[in-house]
Parts: C-alpha cells; sequence; structure tokens
C-alpha cells in the first residue's frame, strides 16, 4: 500500500523547512513536482525517482502522484505551504480512495513578514492578483473588501508581464480605505537568494521591482514603521 504525501517545502532554504517535510521526503520512493521547485531540494533526494513537469502542468503532476502512490510513497511538493496556493486542494478532489497526508510549510506571507518586522500580527489575509483562476473582476471585489474590514493584506503573484496594471490598481482601490502614510512592503525571493525588501507608503508606492516571485504587504490602520522595521500592533497596553 503506497501513500501520497503533500508537502509544502517552505520559502526555498532548506534551513526554513520543516522536520516533517523533511522527514517525508527523505522517506519518499518518488518526488513529484514544478521543475524548479525539484532543483530547490535536489540535495534532500539523490537517487529517488523524479516526476518534474514545467509551468502550467498542475493537473498533469497531482494525476501523476496519485497514481505512483497507489504502491509506492510519493511526496509532491511545493514552495510555502501547501494549502496555500499550492497542490493540496487538487489533490484533495482528484483523489478516489488514495492514503493521502498534506505537509504544512512556511507560506510566503509568513517568510515575508519575517524579514519585515511583525507586518501581521493582527487580522490579515492572503490574495492573489493571478486571474488564471479567478475573474479580475472578483479579485478587486476581494480586495476591496479586505480594504474596508481594515485588515492586513499580503498580495500573491503582484504583477507579471500579461497583467501589469493589477498591483497598481488594487494599491489605488486600498487608498480609498486607508491614510496615505499606511506603511507597504514588497519582499522578493523571502528567505532564499535574490532577497530584496522595500518599504513605501501607500503615497509613495513604487512597483517598478514587484514581480511573480514577490509579496506585497499593506499594513492596516494601526501598522507603522519604526527604526525601519515594520509593525502591525495587536493591541497590547503598553
Amino acid at each position: 500500500m503506497g501513500k501520497l504525501y503533500v508537502v509544502g517545502i517552505g520559502p526555498g532554504g532548506l534551513e526554513h523547512m520543516t522536520v516533517k517535510a523533511r522527514q517525508v521526503i527523505e522517506e519518499s520512493e518518488i518526488i513529484v513536482g514544478y521543475t524548479k521547485y525539484i532543483e530547490l531540494i535536489k540535495s534532500l533526494i539523490k537517487g529517488k525517482e523524479i516526476f518534474s513537469t514545467g509551468m502550467m502542468k498542475e493537473e498533469e503532476r497531482c494525476r501523476a502522484a496519485l497514481r505512483l502512490s497507489k504502491d509506492k510513497v510519493v511526496s509532491i511538493i511545493s514552495t510555502g505551504d501547501a494549502g496555500i496556493y499550492g497542490m493540496a486542494g487538487l489533490v484533495l478532489e482528484m483523489r478516489k480512495d488514495e492514503q493521502v497526508e498534506v505537509v504544512p510549510g512556511v507560506t510566503a506571507s509568513s517568510a515575508a513578514a519575517s524579514v519585515l518586522g511583525a507586518p501581521i500580527m493582527h487580522d490579515s489575509c492572503n490574495i492573489s492578483l493571478s486571474d488564471l483562476m479567478t475573474p479580475y473582476e472578483l479579485i478587486k471585489k476581494r480586495v476591496e473588501m479586505a480594504a474596508q474590514g481594515d485588515f492586513v493584506i499580503t498580495l500573491y503573484n503582484p504583477k507579471s508581464k500579461g497583467r501589469p496594471y493589477y498591483l497598481k490598481e488594487s494599491i489605488e482601490i486600498i487608498k480609498r480605505y486607508r491614510k496615505g502614510h499606511t506603511p507597504v512592503a514588497i519582499v522578493k525571493n523571502a528567505l532564499r537568494e535574490g532577497q530584496k525588501q522595500q518599504l513605501f507608503t501607500l503615497d509613495s508606492f513604487d512597483d517598478s521591482d514587484a514581480d511573480m516571485l514577490s509579496v506585497v504587504i499593506i499594513g492596516n490602520s494601526q501598522s507603522f514603521v519604526r527604526n525601519g522595521i515594520f509593525i502591525t500592533p495587536r493591541g497590547y497596553k503598553l
């Protein structure tokens, strides 16, 4: 009897992978994943059977992982957390009688927050600006509702060549509900090689360096920056 682990490998650096994630990857006979993600863990998977595909082949990878797991131990990997824009949902939708276990990891918003300080200490939400799976009008509605509700907002997939204006438009929506001095940060390659962070306000925000390897964190009405550290207070009486 085989088993399929759906594994979040975190931001990409092995030192930020959970003990459980490393354990199940080492236990697995077959590793399934996007080619670039396989590269991130190549030192852990020497000698293992690999099934990898390029971008936009998520369904193919999930079908292969489920098929292979009928009589072998398999890990299908995602960066970040497998249940946050990862493979967990698709695997479980496709699953029939296969044995599946989801192994969580450090998601991009948590990784970026640790670089910046403590920007998501209070109520927050993640919104992807990719419209491959979600209509853009619905994305904009979600951005507006989150801004109106005073959530700290993390924007995943903020900008690509095919979507050069979505981030700017989202910032303009948020500005209707937040003051101009509200802190905003771009973190690129959080906790991995090439890490870069930038701090702005809503009024000074510049999206020039934002891309698909970045996340953008917008503070709530109480967020502030002190000595270069982005903080959202939880409400303790100091």
